[in-house]
């Protein structure tokens, strides 16, 4: 074992551990809602603050969706870093309290400039969710944190499920501007539970030692925790890709046009689903066999999942393969953060996974180009086929990366006995 990985054998965890997951994955899950509760409603939105034309309409809300994510991706290592200097749980007060003061005041935008900007904003002073996987992976027992992280996965893509369904039904009541104002409530509670209710030792050493090195330059063995990048940006890649052709892949299966928007929507909820029932389940198994195996595992199964769905003749055929496909990929991510938990030295925990979180949203951001492109010019069939691919390639990389950990680990524990 290398010495990274002695320190994270060794730590027990926090006493706190337990309240500190509950407060966090009511709190990812609030702040994720009313980050995605706007998706029905934007374009309207935009409209309303002035936009006349169509196609600026979508372009400006493609815009405003997008910004987000592309703030998000730029800072969320430098936050992890901070929070490995000064507390993780500074990062959660200052996530929440940005992100309440943001969204309430797009209930107050006078133009889409001002929204695109508060947009931005989001990005660039939230990530409570990342925060709060921070947290998590760095305050739980070893032998619980893929369970642990498995649950706040679970909340957080919970969130993603939840929030569209709000957003399409509040504001026929309270109005698009009143139901922004309630989301920053909502925000503003998980701020208040934060402040309150997580406690988090303090570690002066660690602080020192945060200061003192680059995150990335204390890593001993890389190899693993590059791994878990590149996992990272496929897995999000995978689920993306197939984004943007779901409705038009829908519709040329099903003969009732007036049905098409309602099951593109089951198609894509279902992913969803599938991965929100089991991702405790497989960090439950990840704690249990290793995270390497689930990790292999899942992405092998998800790949070849793939191949039956370029090939439906119906709907619900589409419907059970994305549950299941879902199902298979639930796991990834909390494995991901376990495995770079456990690879890396806890004064450089918070920046390297805030890396993994910013290699997510390349994956984000580039399947459903890709997709799309690939979609439009060679044929549905191909993205399904294509993805089906990578994920199996990205499973025998995450396996051979892992035999080759394991006969370091064999070499070294031979030496350690000759020296003894």
């Amino acid at each position: 074992m290398t010495d990274t990985q002695r320190e994270a054998s060794a730590r027990p965890g926090s006493i706190y551990w337990k309240r500190n997951l509950a407060v966090s994955l009511i709190g990812s899950f609030t702040t994720i809602v009313a980050m995605t509760l706007l998706l029905p409603f934007l374009p309207l939105y935009v409209e309303e603050l002035g936009v006349t034309d169509h196609a600026a309409i979508v372009q400006w809300s493609g815009i405003a969706y997008g910004a987000t994510f592309l703030a998000a991706a730029l800072v969320a290592p430098l936050w992890g870093r901070l929070g490995d200097i000064y507390g993780r749980k500074l990062m959660l007060v200052r996530a929440s309290l940005g992100m309440t003061l943001a969204i309430s005041l797009m209930g107050m935008a006078g133009n889409v400039w001002q929204l695109v900007a508060l947009r931005l904003f989001v990005g660039l002073a939230g990530g409570y969710a990342s925060g709060s996987m921070v947290l998590v992976a760095t305050q739980t027992p070893k032998d619980r944190s893929a369970w642990a992280l498995g649950m706040l996965s679970s909340g957080i893509m919970a969130g993603n499920l939840v929030g569209p369904l709000i957003g399409g039904a509040l504001p026929p009541i309270i109005g698009i501007r009143g139901t922004f104002l309630a989301a920053g409530g909502m925000i503003f509670v998980a701020f208040l539970a934060t402040i309150l209710l997580i406690k988090e030792e303090k570690s002066p050493a660690r602080s020192r030692s945060a200061k003192a090195s680059g995150g990335w330059k204390s890593i001993a063995d890389k190899r693993p925790v590059i791994a878990m990048l590149a996992t990272g940006t496929l897995l999000m890649f995978a689920n993306m890709s197939i984004e943007p052709i779901i409705t038009v892949y829908v519709a040329q299966i099903v003969r009732v046009e007036t049905q098409v928007t309602m099951l593109s929507g089951l198609v894509m909820s279902a992913a969803a689903l599938g991965s929100i029932l089991s991702a405790s389940w497989l960090g439950r198994l990840a704690d249990r066999i290793g995270h390497w195996p689930v990790i292999a595992g899942a992405l092998a199964v998800a790949g070849l999942l793939l191949i039956p769905q370029a090939f439906v003749t119906s709907s619900w055929q589409l419907i059970i393969l994305r549950f299941l496909m879902g199902a298979a990929l639930g796991g990834l991510l909390p494995c991901i953060a376990a495995v770079i938990r456990h690879s890396v030295p806890d004064s450089a925990a918070g920046s390297i996974l805030g890396l993994s979180v910013s290699s997510q949203y390349v994956g984000q951001v580039a399947g459903p180009i890709l997709g799309g492109f690939v979609g439009g010019h060679i044929g549905m069939r191909a993205v399904f086929l294509g993805t089906s691919l990578l994920l199996v390639a990205g499973a025998a990389y995450a396996w051979a990366v892992r035999l080759k950990n394991a006969e370091a680990s064999n070499i070294r524990a031979s030496a350690d006995q000759l020296d003894a």
